[in-house]
């Protein structure tokens, strides 16, 4: 990203030193743009029994802090299995954002649009992966579910009001991310149509998400607690979870596997090797 930090007007990279250019970090310090901001690549996951002719979602996750994709996404959080063990219909597509750093920079999804022209290139990469180049158009149109955690907020916050996929988003989950950006996520909310949003906290974060259930407490009717049936269309929902840790907060909070403990709970996408089995009849 080249461009300037929204609402400051300072560029992003503003350090050079022999010719590297790099970024401060408010809390990192000085990260190098050749070793933190220059990994292109995306985690993408189709699970077994995946139809992109059956109704389908795409969760697309965005890391937090300190984070590879490899590491910390696909192994320690286990973000892919979680999304096949939902029994949705869904894939996974989780960009590197800033590697291994202490920084929750936007990147190029501060540009508005960015996010859209994103998952158009992500659409044609999970039809190369499944070996079916026909169903590009399919992903390409697919409901949209974001899913961040931690430093993964600012990205979100971004991409929700400037990326473009307003037509496309069917909900929200943050899993303890609400580090700021409230006021972001209040004018989502307010004009969220369908869309759902779940934000679950651990005691990092419980005082901004009562800020932010403030914000919003007269944009319709909301809900407390982990959610117990379905999760409906245009649901606002607040969790707390005392007595959890942040760092683990994707793999173990209010339950066992918080991302799939909700995705389970969307209604309308089952899985077809799941078809006809009774949905929701375990709790998370």
């Amino acid at each position: 990203y080249r461009g300037a930090i929204p609402g400051t007007g300072k560029p992003f990279l503003d350090v050079e030193r022999d010719g590297r250019f790099g970024h401060t970090a408010p809390r990192g310090g000085v990260y190098f743009e050749d070793r933190t901001y220059a990994d292109r690549r995306v985690l993408l996951s189709i699970p077994r029994g995946f139809d992109p002719a059956r109704p389908a979602l795409i969760v697309l996750y965005l890391h937090g802090n300190e984070a590879r994709l490899d590491r910390d996404v696909r192994d320690r959080q286990g973000v892919a299995r979680q999304v096949a063990a939902s029994g949705l219909n869904a894939v996974l597509v989780a960009p590197q954002l800033a590697v291994d750093a202490l920084d929750s920079s936007a990147g190029r999804f501060w540009e508005p649009g960015h996010l859209k022209l994103f998952l158009e290139e992500a659409a044609v990469q999970l039809a190369r992966l499944h070996g079916d180049p026909v169903s590009a158009q399919r992903f390409a149109t697919a409901p949209v579910v974001i899913a961040a955690y931690s430093g993964g907020y600012l990205p979100a916050a971004f991409g929700l009001e400037v990326g473009g996929v307003a037509d496309r988003l069917a909900g929200v989950i943050l899993l303890d991310a609400l580090f700021g950006e409230e006021e972001r996520f209040a004018r989502f909310i307010a004009r969220r149509r369908n869309a759902f949003f779940v934000s679950a906290a651990s005691p990092s974060t419980a005082s901004a998400q009562r800020r932010l259930a403030a914000l919003v407490a007269g944009a319709g009717p909301i809900q407390s607690g982990p959610p117990l049936r379905r999760i409906a269309p245009g649901e606002v929902r607040f969790i707390e979870a005392p007595g959890t840790e942040h760092r683990d907060f994707v793999s173990r909070a209010w339950a066992s596997e918080p991302l799939r403990a909700v995705l389970a709970r969307l209604p309308g996408y089952p899985r077809a090797d799941l078809v006809g089995a009774t949905e929701g009849a375990a709790d998370p």
